[in-house]
This record gives structure tokens, C-alpha cells and sequence, in this order.
């Protein structure tokens, strides 16, 4: 069967089998006295097989490997196949949101709705940098919706572009707290720390019973970022966090300084040494720990603190001896 015939029931162009040639996929196996193509049935086999495989979604490099590879296993190529398309479909569906986004904020004129679209390429980019300038370059008077720039913000890696969301999206003075505090019950952990880095650069009632319920968090990162957020708010529930904090060695100095400034008030003070002194005197406290917790005594009220550190200052370790007399 000559080209013009196999493409006409085939469905396949003259073209496309002329490149099927070219690449070795299919040759056609006969010639013409005329030194035409001539395909044979098993030729044509071949095409549709080659076809089958297009559909797949699979490269014609990749047919050409399962073509020529009698013992080709293509559960990997597939798999490969799999992920990839999942990626894909991930990705659109993002972009779906955020048009969705930007169609309920109604923006005002081509303008608002160009600066939008230019945002949403740049956010796009697989490039930190043109991400982040993406942010940065928005002009003051260019509305962007805030769930827009907070639905970037989870699901940005980048800590300077995160920043820099986190900024633009403070700047919106729009209402994001919705799309954020979804964050905090991600199943990634990653997606969670976000949400809390973001709540914490939030003010009001509902943001702070959302940082709350991140205490609970079996993730430490997520419950230590959210445990220095409340403290700062003066929540008294931050306490224990930023006590383990200190322990761990988890931004020990950020969880001793916040202390402090709780124990500024009378009312929490007693409590805050009492939970020091209590991981201090803990048997199991190893001289690292021991050494974070008498420092992090330095950052109480001294006349809170230096009856405990006196006390320190005849330890049995010679270090926490010698930091206690030098704080004292």
C-alpha cells in the first residue's frame, strides 16, 4: 500500500509518516519500481501500534525505546508518565483557582485585569527570582486580591519570594485569613509552617485561635512559629512551647527573649521560672539543655530571676556555674 492510501485510512498525515521514516520508527519495508514508499501490513501494524502509544501521552523518543527493546518493561515509562501528568493537572488546577480568584474580585478595567494575568506568569515561573520580582515590581495603585497572594504564599518554597508575598499580601489590607488558615490543615507540613510564618504577620481575635490551634501541630517547626507568634501576643498558652522550645534548642534565643516579655507581667511571671527551673532540675537534662535554660533565665525580670541564678552559681556543672556567675 503506497503513503497516500495508508495516510488516507489510517488518519495518519503523509507527513507524519514521512517523519515516522526519518526517525526509524516506521520504514516502510518495500519500494515501488518507481522508488515509492510500498507499507505491508505488518507496516501498517506498526503505525498504529506507534499511535497507541501517542496517545499515552508517551515522547516519540519513548516509542522508539519500547519499539526497539523486545525485553522493554513499561510499568517505569509509565509511572514516569503518571507523575508527570499529575504535575500537569496540579498545576492547571492552581491556575484555575487563581482565575477563579481574580474573576470574584471583579477588578476594574484592562488594566486591573493585565496586572493580575502578569502577576499570575511571573508566580508561575519556575525562576525564584522572577517570582519574587514578579511581587515586588506591583505598583501601588495595582489592585491584587488577597486570597490571590495568599493562596501564593502556601504554596510558595522560596523563603525570600514567601517574604516578599507575605509583604505584598499585607499591603492588600484584603481579607486573606480565610485562604491561609485552610493552610494550618494541610497534610504538608511545608503548607502548614506557611500558613503560620503568614498568621503571624496578621493582627486580630481570629487569627490568634488559629495560631492556637497550630500549637497542636506534630510538626515542631509549625508549633514553634506559631508558639512565638502568641507569645508576642501575650498568650499565656505559648508557655510550654517555648519552654520545649528551649530545651530542643528550636530558635532557643528567639523562645527565651519572648519569655521575658511575658514575664514582664506579674500575673505570668511565677509560672514562667517555675517551668525553667523545673527543666533545670530535671535528671535527665543534658548539660546543652541545662546551659540554654540558664541563659534563657537571663532574659526574666533580674529580680525575678537572679535568686535561681545565685543558686546556679554552685553547680555541680563548672559551665552553668560560671554563665550563672557571669549573669548574676
Amino acid at each position: 500500500m503506497l503513503i497516500g492510501e495508508v495516510a488516507r485510512r489510517s488518519g495518519v498525515s503523509t507527513r507524519m509518516l514521512r517523519h515516522y521514516d526519518s526517525l526509524g520508527l516506521v520504514r516502510p519495508t518495500g519500494r515501488t519500481v518507481g522508488n515509492y514508499r510500498e507499507y505491508s501490513g505488518e507496516d501498517i501494524r506498526r503505525i498504529f501500534h506507534v499511535e497507541s502509544l501517542r496517545t499515552l501521552g508517551l515522547s516519540l523518543r519513548d516509542i522508539g525505546r519500547a519499539l526497539q527493546d523486545p525485553g522493554f518493561e513499561p510499568s517505569a515509562l509509565v509511572g514516569d508518565l503518571i507523575r508527570r501528568t499529575e504535575e500537569r493537572i496540579a498545576t492547571e488546577q492552581e491556575l484555575l483557582e487563581r482565575l477563579r480568584t481574580v474573576d470574584a474580585s471583579a477588578p476594574l478595567g484592562w488594566q486591573g485585569v493585565l496586572r493580575i494575568v502578569e502577576l499570575l506568569h511571573g508566580l508561575n515561573s519556575p525562576d525564584a527570582a522572577r517570582r519574587q520580582q514578579a511581587v515586588l515590581g506591583r505598583a501601588d495603585d495595582a489592585e491584587v486580591p488577597a486570597e490571590l497572594l495568599a493562596g501564593a504564599v502556601l504554596a510558595e518554597s522560596d523563603p525570600h519570594v514567601a517574604g516578599a508575598l507575605r509583604w505584598a499580601l499585607a499591603r492588600t489590607g484584603g481579607d486573606a485569613l480565610a485562604t491561609v488558615a485552610a493552610g494550618v490543615h494541610s497534610e504538608h507540613a511545608a503548607v502548614r509552617l506557611r500558613a503560620v510564618q503568614a498568621l503571624a504577620e496578621m493582627s486580630g481575635d481570629q487569627v490568634t485561635a488559629v495560631l492556637a490551634d497550630a500549637l497542636k501541630d506534630q510538626e515542631p517547626g509549625v508549633r514553634g512559629h506559631a508558639a512565638l507568634s502568641l507569645g508576642r501576643r501575650g498568650v499565656s498558652t505559648a508557655v510550654p512551647e517555648l519552654v520545649a522550645m528551649i530545651v530542643d534548642g528550636r530558635n532557643d534565643v528567639d523562645a527565651g527573649e519572648v519569655l521575658g516579655v511575658l514575664a514582664l507581667d506579674p500575673a505570668r511571671a511565677g509560672a514562667i521560672l517555675s517551668a525553667l527551673s523545673t527543666e533545670l532540675a530535671r535528671a535527665t537534662a543534658t548539660p546543652a539543655e541545662r546551659i540554654r535554660l540558664t541563659l534563657a533565665l537571663a532574659e526574666l525580670p533580674p529580680p525575678l530571676a537572679e535568686p535561681v541564678l545565685h543558686r546556679l552559681t554552685t553547680d555541680a556543672d563548672r559551665t552553668v556555674a560560671l554563665i550563672a556567675a557571669a549573669l548574676v
